[in-house]
């Protein structure tokens, strides 16, 4: 028989893998992707032509958005805090409460997939910062200002991982998810300060697809949902740990 404290560990594994997708999609999202190249330049404080063309210039970028990403991740870390301590004052209602998250969760997808708009979702409110280019401080900054600002536009994926960390019940569990959601968010903006020149063709390739990444998005969230809404995310749990015994000892 499996251990039960080995099994709660192993759980959280397709949540994490789940939170991991989801802040690639953010990063992939209409309204963060075709900024990523000028954000980046003014963090670090040079031209995007400077970026492109030398080293020394990516390293700066690099830094900056090194503390950039730290920024964003303070405010991701909060909001899974917050949103766990609330799942856990809400245990008793949980069935309830998992079911009410995984129908916005659901509305969130169909929203991204096409079925309708919602016009809130499409706008964003962004944060003025001031003139903080080219610092570690003012990048760190920025790094707050985005979680906050494009909320808006980050919305329908950061409720469905904010879903998923509050349905945890425990606190160290969701504060891990909104991690995870935070690096898969972060992590590319780090690839591209990295290696801008590589890049660009890749970027451009996202840029041309961008319809159908908003709807693979979309079609993630709907299944999320739906999973959340049955009960069967813990089933596929189970399954998971079923079929691959050896996650039982992850953690």
């Amino acid at each position: 028989m499996l251990d039960t404290t080995l099994f709660l560990d192993a759980t959280l594994l397709p949540a994490m893998f789940i939170a991991m997708v989801a802040g690639v999609l953010s990063f992939l999202s209409p309204c963060v992707l075709p900024i990523v190249p000028p954000y980046l330049a003014y963090m670090g404080g040079v031209s995007v032509s400077e970026m492109d063309e030398t080293a020394g210039a990516r390293r700066k970028v690099l830094l900056a958005a090194a503390f950039f990403v730290l920024g964003l991740s303070t405010i991701f870390l909060l909001l899974g805090f917050a949103a766990s301590a609330m799942g856990r004052m809400l245990l008793q209602a949980q069935d309830w409460f998992v079911f009410i998250a995984g129908v916005v969760v659901m509305i969130f997808g169909a929203h991204f997939v096409g079925v309708f708009r919602i016009g809130f979702l499409d706008r964003e409110a962004r944060v003025e910062t001031g003139d903080r280019g080219g610092s570690a401080f003012g990048a760190y900054v920025l790094g707050l200002a985005f979680a906050f600002g494009w909320t808006p536009c980050l919305g329908p994926i950061l409720g469905a991982i904010l879903g998923l960390a509050a349905t945890e019940g425990d606190v160290a569990r969701g504060t891990i998810l909104l991690a995870v959601y935070a690096l898969g968010l972060g992590l590319p903006f780090l690839l591209v300060a990295a290696f801008f020149p590589h890049m660009k063709g890749v970027m451009g390739w996202m840029k041309r697809h961008m319809e159908r990444i908003e709807r693979c998005s979309g079609l993630l969230l709907w299944t999320v949902g739906l999973l959340m809404i049955t009960g069967q995310f813990t089933a596929f749990s189970f399954w998971l740990l079923e079929r691959f015994p050896a996650l039982a000892t992850v953690g």
